[in-house]
């Protein structure tokens, strides 16, 4: 079922910049989104539109199945949002802002309460309850953000650029409480962090200068530049390593091996699963005597992706804008390519 769909959405400011333009996405429920594009491509007027924060030029949102407005408060109440570098009255203290979300929500004190201790000690502030918030450091007030975000216990999590500014620890930390969430909650998650997304998110679309040039599962975007991938760390004699890669050709579903001194990328047909042809490589391996350190997905395989999509957006960039466009109502009419924007 999905939890939001977008229409044709459109948004332009004052006759001077687009900055989205005919966005069509699905987030079905149960599903972690990844929202990936560089800076500027537009994902924060994007989450601002979700939320009925902005008016939409054209197009519409639907939320839960109903439409979202600046008047569906009743919508956003079943939302939590973290917005980027998240700001907070200097003043306050997590104790009493927690308590203040929690009334804006209609929360009663009963409820309030316990929900709120329980969450400050969850994002690891129990020893800063009672601290003003002006004191907080970034990744302090980051982890108040997604404490708020979660204080109504909502059904659907729209996180912006969650990562940004922390240290390694607070970006972990943040990471492992996003996989966590994922098992019970619908998130959409926006980032120019492609590791992030590649991390957390099974579902991603891409945003480019307002376009959404790609949205499908992670594994589809993997597939867009044909790889299938893995690297193995190789140990033995190098006349050993030299045979067993003559060996490879004999594996059908290879389609091809590159060698850089101990280490071999392997691609697999992007078309097959690849537990069963690398259980044959490494079997084959074991028959030839050649020693297996260690296996990792291809590095870089998800920067690749993006990048690929990107330069093919710029480079078809007019022949994409002219097949968007609708049909005329004005006796000419030419089809029109349907369904979520897909990569060509």
């Amino acid at each position: 079922m999905p939890i939001l769909q977008t229409s044709n959405l459109t948004k332009l400011f004052g006759n001077r910049l687009i900055a989205l333009n005919g966005v069509n996405l699905t987030v079905e429920e149960g599903s972690v989104f990844g929202l990936l594009g560089p800076n500027g491509a537009g994902k924060t007027t994007l989450m601002k539109l979700l939320l009925g924060l902005q008016t939409p030029t054209a197009g519409k949102v639907e939320m839960f199945g109903q439409r979202m407005s600046p008047n569906a408060a009743h919508l956003r109440q079943r939302i939590g949002y973290l917005p980027t570098n998240p700001k907070f009255p200097p003043t306050m203290t997590p104790i009493t802002y927690l308590d203040l979300v929690g009334q804006l929500f209609g929360m009663g004190s009963e409820e309030r309460k316990p929900r709120l201790a329980s969450l400050i000690r969850a994002v690891d502030l129990l020893p800063a309850a009672s601290r003003p918030i002006k004191s907080f450091s970034t990744g302090m007030t980051t982890r108040l953000g997604i404490a708020a975000s979660l204080m109504n216990d909502p059904g659907f999590l729209i996180w912006d650029e969650p990562t940004a500014g922390l240290d390694p620890a607070g970006r972990k930390y943040t990471l492992d409480l996003l996989s966590e969430l994922g098992k019970t909650k619908t998130i959409m998650v926006s980032s120019h962090i492609l590791s992030d997304i590649d991390r957390v998110c099974d579902h991603v679309g891409i945003l480019h200068d307002g376009k959404l040039i790609f949205c499908g599962s992670v594994r589809a975007l993997k597939e867009t530049i044909g790889r299938n991938s893995v690297e193995i760390e190789l140990d033995g004699a190098e006349s050993l390593l030299d045979a067993f890669c003559l060996r490879l050709g004999s594996l059908t579903e290879i389609v091809g091996f590159e060698r850089k001194g101990a280490y071999l990328e392997v691609r697999f047909a992007v078309t097959e699963r690849i537990a069963a042809p690398l259980g044959r490589l490494l079997l084959l391996a074991a028959e030839m005597g050649v020693e297996i350190l260690s296996i990792s997905s291809t590095r870089g395989q998800t920067e690749d992706a993006f990048i690929h999509l990107l330069e093919a957006d710029q480079a078809h960039g007019f022949s994409r804008a002219y097949g968007a466009l609708p049909p005329t109502t004005h006796g000419l009419e030419r089809p029109v390519p349907g369904g979520t924007p897909r990569p060509e």
